[in-house]
């Protein structure tokens, strides 16, 4: 019996077509969308894919697809420094520091290298220096029950003090 060993595939990421993302055309933006998403479906499990598919949907201001993306790719390969880290990066372009915080830390756990780590830490400063200074959206962990029932006796008392008037 005969065993058939197939031939490890290189996996080729798409060229990018510019170096200055302000100067891409909506157009070569779309087109070039259209390939990496081509390549995902043709490399399902490709982590590095969707990292750059990622990339692409937030250059084109699709948070939604970016952020699907991103989280793809960090499920398919948790080990994969530049998905962690563009998945951190995300949520810091977010404001959602907090998550961002978190998600730079495992990034910078899985940097293979110096430079790698330096641009983790380079990011997990700017996100502190953005908390001190107060720059993130507050997470909500207390209940708003509280000032809806004060709010609505306040719109009671006025409504009788405006009617008996």
């Amino acid at each position: 019996m005969e065993l058939l060993v197939s031939q490890p595939t290189t996996l080729r990421l798409p060229p990018v077509p510019w170096r200055d993302p302000h100067t891409v055309s909506p157009t070569d933006l779309a087109r070039y969308i259209q390939q990496l998403e081509l390549a995902c479906e043709e490399n399902p499990g490709s982590a590095d894919l969707r990292t750059c598919l990622g990339m692409a949907h937030a250059m084109n201001y699709d948070v939604y697809q970016s952020m699907d993306a991103l989280e793809r790719a960090v499920a398919l390969d948790p080990e994969n420094f530049w998905a962690q880290l563009k998945y951190a990066e995300l949520h810091y372009r977010l404001r959602a520091l907090i998550v961002a915080e978190r998600e730079t830390l495992k990034a910078m756990d899985l940097a293979n290298n110096a430079w790698e780590l330096s641009l983790g830490r380079k990011m997990l400063q700017e996100i502190r220096r953005l908390m001190r200074d107060g720059t993130q959206k507050p997470e909500w962990t207390k209940s708003l029950k509280r000032p809806a029932i004060v709010l609505m006796g306040m719109m009671v008392v006025f409504s009788l003090m405006v009617a008996f008037r």
